[in-house]
């Protein structure tokens, strides 16, 4: 081979190692997105603003709000938000379920990480499946209303652990089913941030010894006292344990409120991050009829505006961060941070 066709053929093959990184490799032009599925907690329920069709119209009672704790995280371009106030680990997962007219968020989800190019999903679920935390916190307004009767806990105390443990399997499985769901819309597990996060309590025992229950927490003070200390963070630890073995980032939320929840700041609920007990007339014209009952109080306490506020930003920090867990707590500036 003379110099000429060597040098060609030189030629050729660096012109082949300029060109095909950049052919092998598609440019991704699609707009980011970060996508949040769970229950209440997640879709905004008690921060208001809710979505259009998700008051209770049609049987709707998901209250997606527009000031949820993903529409507050600045991730990526888009926010989107699917999950439904309360849906249990099936209703996220990829199985065949209805929840308030809705199917499940996990196969929604294949939808929107095929159309946008997802870097982060969030999810929150497990207090609807054994825990039953909204029939528990109705158990223990039954128990301040009845003050010769037994304390909430009592009974609390001996079951939690074991409803725990009955609901860590099936919050593995719904991240499972979003993993799968997303491998289905093309991602590589490493693409991705996946995070689950726990709950903040909701009440404490930190409230006016006498007027609390007129003030809009109607809990006795030890039962107060035995949710924020035992109940949500032993709810905390069962979440983490899942998280772990799913291979999911966990981020515990469950002192996120700590001081600002429900009364604790007695006659002025400024300053607070959670909901009292709040009855909603404007749910009769949303939803009718339907919403005698449990959907007249579907917003008590429950995160309020202020506090997706603060969560979106604390999801922010954890995420940009890169730690695999940490736990959002008030800071001296009073604004929530992702501590390691």
């Amino acid at each position: 081979m003379g110099w000429s066709r060597i040098v060609g053929a030189a030629a050729l093959v660096a012109a082949a190692l300029v060109v095909l990184p950049t052919s092998a490799g598609a440019v991704d032009n699609r707009q980011t997105a970060v996508v949040s599925l769970g229950d209440s907690a997640m879709s905004g329920e008690g921060a208001g603003s809710y979505e259009p069709g998700t008051e209770g119209q049609n049987g709707n009672w998901c209250h997606r709000s527009t000031q949820s704790m993903i529409h507050q995280t600045t991730l990526a371009e888009r926010t989107f938000n699917l999950a439904c106030s309360g849906a249990d680990s099936a209703n996220v997962s990829l199985a065949d379920t209805t929840h308030y007219t809705e199917g499940s968020q996990a196969r929604r989800l294949i939808d929107l990480a095929r159309q946008y190019r997802v870097t982060t999903v969030l999810v929150q679920v497990g207090a609807n499946d054994d825990p039953r935390f909204a029939d528990t916190m109705v158990d223990c307004v039954a128990a301040w209303a009845n003050p010769f009767g037994p304390s909430c806990r009592s009974k609390l105390a001996t079951e939690w652990p074991a409803r725990l443990a009955a609901m860590a399997p099936k919050v593995e499985t719904a991240l499972r089913d979003v993993r799968s769901a997303m491998t289905q819309a093309g991602y590589a597990a490493s693409s991705y941030s996946l995070v689950l996060t726990s709950y903040a309590s909701p009440v404490t025992e930190k409230m006016d010894k006498v007027l609390h229950g007129p003030q809009g927490c109607p809990l006795r003070l030890p039962d107060a006292a035995y949710g924020r200390t035992v109940a949500v963070p032993q709810l905390s630890d069962a979440l983490r344990g899942a998280a772990s073995r799913s291979g999911a980032k966990f981020l515990d939320f469950s002192r996120a409120t700590e001081n600002r929840e429900a009364c604790s700041k007695g006659g002025n609920s400024a300053g607070e991050w959670q909901r009292r007990l709040t009855v909603d007339p404007y749910a009769l014209v949303t939803g009718g009829l339907d919403a005698i009952g449990i959907h007249l109080a579907q917003q008590s306490f429950h995160p309020n505006a202020a506090a997706h506020a603060q969560l979106g930003r604390c999801v922010t920090e954890f995420v940009t961060g890169g730690a695999g867990t940490a736990r959002c707590l008030e800071g001296s500036d009073g604004n929530l941070h992702a501590v390691a």
